[in-house]
């Protein structure tokens, strides 16, 4: 049985003050849930959370490279995460792919690296509109998850994580149905077995992200194929976020 995982992606929302109040409030809230819950928070407020010594909320990062140190300007080291007490760190994030140009290679290295120091990574897949309309759903993020997982061995699999996050669906107040998000990641669950083998695939949990709220967190988690959420502005609301993590 796959242990539910709802994580909160922040983006650049939320200053020092702001985090700490927010995840002492959740930690509270969420105390008798079965559910993992993790904040993905800036960099700026990850020591600051991990000192805070949470019981229940686990913390993670938005972002990391992938080498140990040297001149790597505005950077952050998988190592300097796993040393503020981050567990997880989200990974190819469409607004990365989108914005910041990473591709399947760098995002894949990242990956590799965050479990060669025990990170735990939350990686990002999902199709553009366009994709969508092309009838392209499938092949894009079979093609992202394999190439984002390349060199992954089977013994570690099963502490990656994967995001569902169909692109037009993020920030725009329009969701993906249960269905189909459901179908998209029974394709992504068929592409793990393939690579890793079915008892491998089936500890893997796959999370849907998209326009999350309260209010339809029921219609994905009811999914069998559906593990958790992904959460973006929903997660910046204690109550909201609450409301999710108990759906």
């Amino acid at each position: 049985m796959r242990t539910p995982i709802i994580a909160g992606n922040w983006k650049m929302h939320k200053n020092v003050g702001e985090a700490v109040e927010l995840a002492r409030q959740l930690d509270e809230m969420v105390a008798d849930s079965a559910v993992e819950v993790v904040i993905c928070a800036p960099f700026t407020s990850l020591s600051s959370l991990s000192a805070l010594g949470v019981n229940k909320v686990k913390i993670g990062a938005q972002n990391m490279y992938f080498a140990e140190a040297g001149a790597f300007t505005g950077e952050i080291s998988a190592t300097m995460l796993e040393d503020v007490g981050c567990e997880y760190v989200i990974l190819g994030h469409s607004e990365r792919r989108e914005i910041f140009k990473e591709d399947d290679e760098l995002i894949n290295k990242k990956v590799l690296k965050a479990l060669e120091v025990g990170l735990k990574p939350i990686l990002c897949v999902g199709e553009t509109l366009a994709q969508r309309k092309a009838g392209e759903t499938e092949n894009v993020v079979v093609s992202q998850t394999t190439k984002g997982l390349a060199g992954v061995s089977p013994e570690l699999i099963e502490q990656v994580v994967i995001a569902y996050e169909p692109i037009w669906a993020i920030g725009t107040g329009e969701t993906s149905n249960g269905k189909d998000a459901n179908e998209v990641i029974a394709s992504i669950r068929q592409t793990l077995a393939k690579l890793f083998g079915d008892e491998q695939a089936q500890k893997v949990r796959i999370q849907y992200g998209g326009s999350v709220k309260p209010g339809n967190i029921a219609e994905f988690m009811e999914q069998p194929e559906i593990d958790g959420a992904l959460v973006g502005g929903a997660s910046l609301n204690v109550k909201d976020f609450v409301g999710i993590v108990k759906y």
